[in-house]
């Protein structure tokens, strides 16, 4: 299964599929054969990095269209 990384308008970034998720040490997290997360996007979650809806608590509000990025800068 590939991943599918979704940002929810309002809400957290939903992970599903073949994925694994690391700290900045590169300890990989144990999830416990979970193949769906959310992570927290509004920086108030009491479960850092995942989402435990605190965001509906505090009212965070952010808009997500899919874009086009421009292309990367030439590396010199």
């Amino acid at each position: 299964m590939s991943t599918k990384i979704t940002v929810r308008t309002d809400g957290s970034i939903r992970v599903e599929g073949d994925f694994e998720l690391f700290d900045k040490e590169g300890n990989k997290f144990d999830l416990a054969g979970r193949t769906r997360i959310a992570l927290c996007r509004c920086g108030h979650s009491k479960d850092k990095p995942f989402c435990d809806s605190t965001h509906k608590e505090i009212g965070f509000r952010s808009e997500i269209k899919a874009r086009a990025l421009p292309p990367p800068e030439p590396k010199l």
